[in-house]
């Protein structure tokens, strides 16, 4: 239902709290339910991919996560790119005060990004026998997408704060998103968004995958700085609408990918429940053993010259990138095992296959994480860790 107050007509928004999920009459054991996904012609056995930050995916990161099933994404504008030995440069991060981290991110993303890093990073990766993918800014696609390409990268995703198929500028060149879809020889992932309109307009223009969320990450401050933003379920809901009236428009399917605000499994399986066809994490990975800045990540416009929109937050080392997946879990709060809570939301929902899934029922929940929670809430265990 919306509400028209003068001239405007506001529409209700849902995030993860605010809805859950209903189980449905047929039930199916967990261990049969596949959670593969297919991105861009690839099969993952891990509907889940590591978000290009440079406080998550390294080299020996994305090796890991390759072999766990799922996919890593490298951040070629990042650190790994500036500097042949980028974890000492984190460490300069992880030491500085607080109230001077960000001039000191800015300053050591002032360097410049190295050609012959960008195809040494890929050429790593890909050394590993794990699906290679990396991700540009808009404005250097063209340019470090042959670079990639030709160091023999398998997805090129083209990511920023917000992203259209319709970018206007007169001081800068503007991709034609449509022209480089249809020349390049990799599929690309394209985002982020949050609306239907624009994640057809981004299908039409021939990307395989589209990345949807703004502001909703643990370390972006998108939201606060210029008050852009549609709450995950919402906008994983309108972005699926799209993927569904495409495929009957075109007859091919596009991936949606839920980009951010994911902590525990029951996120994940609602971001499922809504549409996802995989789900974008950074937070619950910069947590794990095999993160490079050791428990802690950044959003990536911290280092904006003139206005960043990303903060380094602290989310301490919990356990190796395989509890985290796929168990064992050695915490009681849902942070990890995360596909076997995907597998047993599918399991008591009936649903076989992902795809199946999106036709769970969602209902609106304002009291679904306190509901009888209050000994967990004023003791600080499990929900309200």
């Amino acid at each position: 239902m919306d509400i028209t107050v003068g001239y405007k007509t506001l529409q209700y928004a849902f995030g993860f709290d605010d809805v859950s999920i209903v189980p449905s009459r047929e039930t199916r054991d967990p261990d049969e339910c596949d959670v593969s996904m297919e991105l861009g012609g690839h099969k993952f056995a891990l509907p889940v991919i590591a978000s290009a930050m440079d406080g998550v995916v390294d080299v020996k990161f994305a090796h890991a996560m390759g072999k766990l099933g799922g996919l890593a994404v490298l951040n070629l504008h990042g650190l790994q790119t500036r500097y042949e030995d980028p974890q000492s440069v984190i460490a300069k991060i992880l030491e500085s005060a607080p109230e001077a981290t960000t001039k000191v991110i800015q300053g050591l993303y002032r360097e410049p990004i190295k050609e012959e890093l960008v195809a040494k990073r890929v050429q790593e990766i890909k050394a590993g026998g794990v699906i290679t993918a990396v991700s540009s800014i808009p404005q250097d696609a063209e340019h470090f997408g042959a670079l990639a390409r030709d160091a023999g990268a398998d997805l090129f995703v083209i990511q920023s704060t917000v992203t259209s198929a319709c970018h206007v500028s007169s001081k800068h060149k503007v991709l034609d998103l449509a022209k480089f879809c249809a020349s390049f020889e990799l599929p690309v992932i394209v985002g982020n968004c949050v609306s239907y309109d624009v994640a057809m307009d981004l299908m039409r223009a021939g990307a395989a995958g589209i990345l949807v969320g703004i502001g909703p990450g643990a370390a972006c401050t998108t939201r606060g700085v210029v008050g852009i933003g549609v709450p995950q379920i919402t906008a994983t809901l309108e972005v699926a609408q799209a993927r569904n009236d495409f495929e009957k428009e075109s007859g091919r399917r596009v991936a949606v990918i839920t980009d951010g605000g994911m902590r525990k499994g029951g996120e994940i399986c609602k971001a499922f429940a809504s549409g996802a066809d995989a789900v974008m994490l950074g937070s619950p990975f910069a947590g794990t053993e095999e993160a490079p800045a050791k428990g802690h990540h950044w959003g990536m416009a911290t280092s904006h010259p003139s206005l960043p929109r990303g903060t380094l937050v602290r989310v301490g080392v919990r356990g190796s990138l395989e509890n985290v997946l796929l168990g064992p879990a050695k915490v009681d709060d849902g942070s990890q095992n995360l596909v076997g809570s995907l597998q047993s939301a599918m399991g008591l929902c009936g649903a076989a296959d992902i795809k199946a899934f999106h036709n769970a029922r969602l209902v609106i929940s304002s009291s679904f994480m306190s509901e009888g929670k209050m000994l967990q809430a004023t003791q600080r265990v499990g929900m309200a860790r």
